[in-house]
């Protein structure tokens, strides 16, 4: 059982926490799919930005799930520190914090997976966030800021010391970004070096994959980033991989349609017509980039305007493909 403070999750399974991408529909989508918890998208510490209609829509969390996980991300202790409680106040059940995101724009504010090079700081971070709030603290990191200072070791060490109760490590350098292989020899080390969970991220995209990470890692637990996106199902896959030791039997035609029009729905209602119409061009595009005909079907679906023509032209185009292995 994996356990983040009094929070017990139904899976071994993560959603990793994604800019544009782990909005609100899509954790429930993966929720659903049995995602144990769905991390938010990264939510700025500087409280001042969040009346934009961005950090709005990204603040929302009433109707998720038990345990809602929100990360923020800063530099300065006690912007962090304040963040957390004000999450706290609107439903945030845990709070994580970020330094593992590779980003320009975040790592040239001090933030994000930069931080990794100031472990002093790193250690204020956590301690102001973890007495600020009366919830569970947990922490993103990568191995270190690139290949000669990986120092995921100690920042481990570091966290635990601070009450953080979790740690996701993704298992490559800020430098890295996402090139070359994960450095699962890394995550088992931190792994051996501290008591609290730690869960294992990068290159993780099939049930098998994850299975051979959790054995040689020894792990908690997995979390899943970009292979989740156009794969929700992924989830139920590599937990019934794990109790099963094989894949649960492939969707049908008619229940994949049903979900992707759902959350092509749920995407709409949750941005209005305006953003949720280009947002769902995104997630359709990687819904369909594996089957027949997906390519030449985007462009003409990243041309409609109206939702409610998105929703026919995608109940036309799924209700004539017949390949479905290739995309559940």
């Amino acid at each position: 059982m994996v356990k983040i403070g009094q929070h017990a999750l139904a899976s071994r399974t993560i959603l990793a926490p994604m800019a544009g991408v782990t909005d609100l529909p899509f954790r429930q989508l993966c929720r659903a799919q049995g995602a144990g918890m769905a991390v938010s998208e990264m939510i700025t510490s500087d409280t001042r930005l969040w009346h934009t209609r961005k950090s709005q829509q990204r603040l929302i969390h009433k109707d998720e799930l038990s345990p809602r996980s929100v990360q923020i991300a800063g530099s300065m202790p006690s912007l962090m520190a304040d963040a957390a409680r004000q999450n706290r106040e609107l439903g945030a059940e845990i709070i994580d914090i970020n330094m593992g995101c590779p980003a320009k724009k975040v790592c040239k504010r001090a933030a994000g997976s930069s931080l990794l090079q100031d472990e002093k700081l790193v250690a204020a971070i956590l301690s102001a966030v973890v007495r600020a709030v009366d919830i569970p603290v947990t922490l993103k990191i990568r191995t270190g800021w690139d290949t000669q200072n990986r120092n995921a070791l100690n920042i481990a060490r570091i966290a635990e010391d601070c009450g953080i109760q979790a740690l996701a490590v993704h298992g490559r350098t800020r430098a890295c970004r996402f090139n070359g292989q994960a450095e699962y020899d890394t995550i088992a080390s931190v792994v051996q070096s501290v008591d609290i969970p730690v869960f294992a991220n990068g290159d993780i995209r099939s049930a098998k994959d994850a299975k051979a990470v959790l054995d040689h890692t020894g792990a908690t637990a997995v979390m899943i980033g970009r292979a989740a996106q156009g794969n929700p199902w992924l989830f139920r896959e590599i937990n019934h991989y794990l109790e099963h030791g094989s894949l649960p039997e492939s969707l049908s035609g008619q229940e994949f349609a049903a979900q992707v029009v759902d959350h092509i729905r749920a995407i709409h209602r949750h941005y209005g017509e305006y953003s949720g119409i280009r947002i769902a061009r995104k997630h359709v595009g990687w819904y369909v980039e594996r089957l027949p005909g997906g390519e030449t079907f985007r462009r003409s679906f990243n041309q409609l305007d109206n939702h409610n023509e998105q929703i026919d032209h995608l109940h036309t185009y799924l209700a004539g493909q017949n390949n479905w292995d290739q995309a559940a």
